[in-house]
């Protein structure tokens, strides 16, 4: 991507653009350190010595990285609440933790070193983008024990920015807040800002009459065509947003203002793309699952985590003149893969088609059922405002494309229901993008 016309500024220059050779000898150095604070915890005191390594000393260089055996999402749930915690509980200021939906939460602890550095890497993203103290930040992420609106929210405050905690939902005060306040940048999973665009129709809020200019977009994959399409209807920048809890939440990795993949910030982690079948390293280029580990979080350091997340890394430099690697968007992850009459489909692949079509609206959902021994796929689709659903031609033509261009993409032969805006329901955190009802085996 050209640089021509962008005026690229950095919260950390000397360190957004230190020489390759320095960013590989200060990881080495954190990760020492983080191997130190690591052993100081029952897990890894246990699964370290397995391996031969009794403090941080024993890592002479980055290759021996790949001494350290994995970390997973079972062995955070088998390890809580403080199988994790290297410091006395008496010094942890903050915990996080995931639902626990389907099972122990994961959990994680933070000092007050931990939450500077992680609010300083949430800033370098914000400011990364062109945000500046002038702008005016409406935080529509979920609070409480989720990463994602504290995260973004310390970050925001560092750049000086004025910050609305207005958290998700009600869109009807969403849009008084910003009309009220000149709000200029939000941050939202991208469903909910696909939600934002058709409810301003419905409440008549004229575009003119709200100063957005950019949005940032996380906590669940969307396609390229997800952010085409949000742009242009809300005529605002999207940029994709990288973070996970077990890695602190957001700040892991975002998108300068070129718009040309994630910067994954390694003076804080180190990124490795392995082969989710195999564990092989991949090569930079080929899509695989991510694996990182934090280098720079005391209270509770995790190190080599398999994170399930599908990416790749670019192997070119960025036009911004950042020299940390630069990860392609989630296509997906690992664990969200749907088998469908011994067929590997991902959502993502799904949404990329749906997203791409003009005639389609905003909200979609896939429906996997049983048609006797057979797996049959149901793809919901919201059409666009401008489509009449008493028309019976044009809705079978839109229909029939939308079949047709699916079972090219992914092979299936779906089933399309066309529904009128509205229909379906909105999620306000994390959009639910699938209903599998097949029968499990018991």
């Amino acid at each position: 991507m050209s640089a021509q016309g962008l005026q690229f500024q950095y919260w950390e220059p000397r360190v957004e653009k230190m020489p390759r050779a320095a960013i590989e000898e200060l990881q080495l150095t954190r990760l020492r350190a983080a191997v130190d604070w690591a052993l100081r915890t029952p897990f890894y005191r246990e699964r370290l010595g397995k391996a031969g390594i009794k403090s941080g000393a024993d890592i002479r260089g980055l290759s021996d990285l790949r001494r350290i055996p994995f970390t997973t999402k079972h062995d955070l749930r088998d390890g809580f609440p403080y199988g994790f915690l290297s410091i006395p509980r008496d010094d942890v200021l903050r915990l996080h933790a995931s639902s626990g939906t389907t099972g122990a939460p994961t959990t994680i602890y933070l000092n007050a070193a931990d939450i500077d550095r992680w609010s300083n890497f949430v800033a370098r993203c914000i400011y990364g983008t062109g945000c500046t103290r002038a702008d005016v930040f409406q935080n529509m992420i979920t609070y409480g024990l989720f990463t994602g609106g504290h995260g973004f929210h310390a970050g925001a405050e560092r750049v000086g920015m004025l910050v609305i905690p207005s958290g998700p939902g009600n869109t009807t005060r969403q849009f008084r807040l910003m009309q009220d306040f000149g709000t200029t940048v939000l941050h939202a999973t991208p469903s909910f800002l696909l939600h934002v665009e058709s409810k301003m129709k419905e409440e008549g809020i004229a575009r003119e009459s709200i100063q957005l200019k950019k949005a940032f977009a996380g906590a669940e994959p969307y396609s390229e065509d997800t952010r085409r399409r949000i742009e242009g209807l809300l005529h605002i920048d999207v940029y994709n947003s990288y973070g996970l809890s077990e890695m602190n939440g957001p700040g892991v990795a975002f998108e300068c203002q070129a718009k040309a993949g994630l910067h994954l910030w390694e003076d804080g982690y180190i990124g490795e793309i392995i082969d989710p079948d195999t564990l092989e390293p991949l090569p930079d280029g080929e899509t695989g699952e991510l694996v990182l580990s934090c280098l720079c979080r005391e209270a509770s350091p995790i190190l080599r985590y398999r994170t399930r997340d599908l990416s790749a890394f670019y192997t070119e430099p960025c036009v911004c003149g950042r020299t940390h690697r630069r990860l392609r968007r989630i296509t997906g992850r690992t664990d969200d893969m749907l088998i469908i009459s011994g067929v590997n489909v991902f959502p993502s692949q799904i949404e990329e088609v749906v997203m791409g079509m003009k005639e389609v609206g905003n909200n979609y959902l896939i429906i996997l059922e049983k048609d006797g021994a057979l797996d049959r796929l149901i793809v919901k689709l919201e059409v666009g405002p401008d489509i009449f659903m008493d028309d019976a031609r044009p809705l079978n033509a839109l229909r029939e494309k939308i079949r047709r261009t699916l079972q090219a993409m992914i092979t299936i032969n779906p089933r399309v229901e066309l529904v009128e805006p509205g229909t379906l329901p909105v999620s306000e955190g994390k959009a639910k993008r699938v209903q599998d009802n097949r029968p499990r085996d018991v």
